[in-house]
């Protein structure tokens, strides 16, 4: 099956998924890369329950970077977490999902609320190449100072700016630029900031 689509492409599987090419996702080192994720989410909400300070180191294991000041409830689930930065005094409220297959970055002094999914995997839209597992992924950016509302869900290749509001339940398919409020599904501009 694979042969049918990496015929000439001697990279691995991993290898074409950090370029953000289409990859199947059974390569080992991927299944021991998600496993570290799982590992990690539970024992930092574990460690949260007893010491949310303490838990702080293991949150910084399992994230890629992780400002300062910055505060993530759990639980939190992740693909990797090493794909995921968070900027300082960012506050991340519980049930965040992030999807990192590529990477999301979330700015300096942003609010996300509660349920959010920011989901950066891809599929092929026609049938066969679906059913024969084939996936790719495209980055997440969130500026500085952004709020998202409990429930937004941020879809793969989307850019949020600087300052910008994004309504609670809203689907974000588009960029949406500095300093705007953005609601519905899929969101659209309302008014500026």
């Amino acid at each position: 099956m694979a042969r049918e689509y990496f015929g000439q492409d001697p990279r691995s599987n991993l290898e074409r998924m950090l370029a953000g090419d289409l990859y199947i996702a059974d390569d080992p080192e991927i299944a021991r890369r998600q496993q570290r994720a799982v590992r990690l989410s539970g024992r930092y909400q574990a460690a949260f329950a007893e010491d949310a300070e303490g838990a702080r180191s293991v949150l910084a294991e399992l994230l890629g970077h992780l400002g300062e000041e910055a505060y993530v409830r759990p639980p939190l689930y992740v693909d990797y977490g090493s794909n995921i930065s968070i900027g300082a005094r960012t506050f991340v409220n519980y049930n965040l999902t992030a999807l990192d297959v590529a990477a999301i970055t979330i700015g300096e002094d942003c609010q996300i609320g509660p349920g959010v999914q920011l989901l950066t995997p891809t599929h092929p839209l026609e049938p066969q190449p679906r059913r024969d597992k084939l996936e790719a992924a495209r980055p997440i950016s969130i500026g500085d100072n952004v709020w998202l509302g409990g429930g937004a869900i941020v879809l793969p290749g989307v850019t949020i700016g600087d300052n910008s509001v994004i309504g609670a339940g809203a689907v974000v398919t588009k960029d949406v630029p500095a300093n705007t409020v953005a609601v519905g599904n899929p969101a659209r501009p309302v008014r500026t900031v």
